[in-house]
């Protein structure tokens, strides 16, 4: 592994285990074996590092996201797809997908929150969009678009919130089939079916 490379991975370790606000550039330069300097010439400062970070990890969940949103006349379908792929893409990294929430969650004008708003909105946008074009298909839709993909955007994070809650050892995650036809069944047509 390339000093680069170590970086990212022990800055999102730190990230992941005390917050964005509580690790500084030196630390994560000792625990990666190289000096600030050199921290500097891959990343330029901290918040260098956390975008670099967020584009290395969301390039595939993005290129994965474009593939599965794809509508091609079946809502249900194209909602199970893209709750795989952001399932299958938690549970290979979850301290990754945790990250993101904690930095989603914090001040609204904190650095954190600023560097990952726009990697968040353009996953938020693939649900709309997805929505948009399930317009006909759903004759309830009247211009709530939005409303349904933060829904279903809100019903996927908070069940891998609370599904990690108690878990030590993160790789033991997962989320079968199964779960993900019950919570795409309980969104589409609400808790009393």
């Amino acid at each position: 592994m390339d000093n680069r490379e170590m970086i990212l991975k022990t800055a999102k370790s730190l990230f992941y285990e005390r917050g964005y606000d509580g690790v500084g550039v030196q630390e994560i330069a000792e625990k990666s074996g190289v000096t600030k300097p050199t921290l500097y010439y891959y990343f330029g400062s901290k918040k260098g590092l956390l975008e670099q970070l967020l584009v290395h990890n969301f390039q595939r969940l993005k290129a994965d996201m474009e593939k599965a949103s794809v509508y091609e006349g079946n809502l249900r379908e194209t909602l199970y797809r893209t709750a795989r792929v952001f399932f299958d893409a938690v549970c290979a990294d979850p301290e990754f997908y945790l990250l993101l929430m904690s930095l989603f969650f914090s001040g609204r004008k904190s650095e954190g929150f600023r560097t990952v708003y726009p990697f968040l909105e353009q996953y938020y946008q693939f649900f709309v969009n997805i929505f948009d074009r399930a317009a006909g298909e759903l004759g309830n839709m009247r211009g709530r678009q939005k409303q349904f993909a933060i829904s279903f955007t809100g019903c996927l994070q908070f069940y891998l919130l609370m599904l990690s809650r108690d878990k030590e050892d993160l790789s033991v995650l997962q989320v079968g089939d199964e779960e993900i036809t019950e919570l795409l069944q309980q969104f589409l047509y609400g808790i009393y079916t």
